[in-house]
């Protein structure tokens, strides 16, 4: 017995000395997987490592809340918060839906190219195309701003991220909200109902930085249409905006169940008049008390 016993203990002793060489094997591979940046997938690719990701959402959400209107600080939260799982979520409610199938298959480009701008200016004015275009002089934007997407490993997925960024000035003029902070604000938190990324709910925090007139506008107006209109609605991401573009305005709001928000440039205006009139009301009591 004794014999088998110390037959025994040197198979143990290299069976115990392989499983520490496997575990320290994974260990440093894990520890290479957090500091080791992988290689592109994409032409535009910049791979990231985990570490070098969560830096990049810290610093650009920091950023991106104190101000929700710089692009490219949204665009690189956008990125850096959307994978493993947000991103590829929003890519399989397109391919489970046939419209969203055709835009992955596709691969269309929304830029002043490939719009024609002049020719939608021309089309009649209850037209998508008109009120998009029309958007666009008003605000003063054009469709080529939108960054590269860069930090999605996934190439489709970075396609998806790429679609969504262009298609946001179309959900502009869908609403009909403006481009200033407070527009913004609501635009983002309708679409975080909408699509559940999580830079979009980054813009519901950042409601907290508004005005007091802006905020009280946001708690009793905006935020609560944008709650019920982005969960209610079809998936916006699904909407193949060329093929859209002369279609009445107010018939693919209804297709999707969106229902257009109280005008904000006419509720600012108001506001400011107010404000105005009663200045003016206090100052001629205090002449009229000398």
């Amino acid at each position: 017995m004794a014999a088998g016993v110390r037959l025994l203990r040197p198979q143990v002793s290299a069976l115990s000395h392989r499983v520490n060489w496997v575990r320290g094997v994974r260990a440093h591979e894990r520890h290479l997987s957090l500091f080791t940046r992988p290689k592109p997938t994409y032409e535009e690719h910049v791979p990231l490592t985990p570490v070098g990701r969560l830096g990049l959402a810290i610093s650009s959400g920091i950023g991106a809340f104190l101000d929700p209107r710089k692009g490219e600080l949204i665009a690189d939260f956008g990125e850096a918060t959307a994978q493993p799982y947000f991103i590829y979520k929003l890519r399989d409610r397109m391919l489970m839906n046939p419209t969203g199938r055709r835009i992955l298959r596709d691969r269309p480009r929304l830029t002043s190219k490939s719009l024609d701008i002049p020719r939608l200016r021309s089309l009649p004015p209850n037209t998508v195309g008109y009120n998009y275009a029309a958007w666009l002089d008003a605000e003063g934007v054009t469709p080529d701003t939108r960054a590269q997407v860069r930090y999605i490993d996934d190439e489709e997925c970075a396609y998806v991220m790429q679609r969504y960024r262009e298609c946001h000035d179309f959900y502009h003029a869908l609403v009909g909200l403006p481009v200033f902070r407070e527009g913004e604000v609501a635009l983002k938190a309708f679409e975080f109902a909408n699509t559940g990324l999580p830079m979009t709910g980054l813009a519901v925090f950042s409601a907290l930085t508004l005005k007091k007139g802006e905020w009280r506008r946001f708690l009793d107006i905006y935020g609560p249409w944008a709650a019920r209109n982005g969960a209610r609605a079809d998936d916006v991401i699904n909407i193949y905006w060329e093929e859209e573009l002369e279609t009445d305005i107010n018939e693919l709001r209804t297709r999707f169940g969106i229902e257009k928000p109280p005008d904000l440039r006419a509720m600012r205006k108001e506001a400011r008049e107010a404000r105005r009139k009663e200045k003016e009301a206090k100052e001629a009591m205090g002449r009229a008390a000398v």
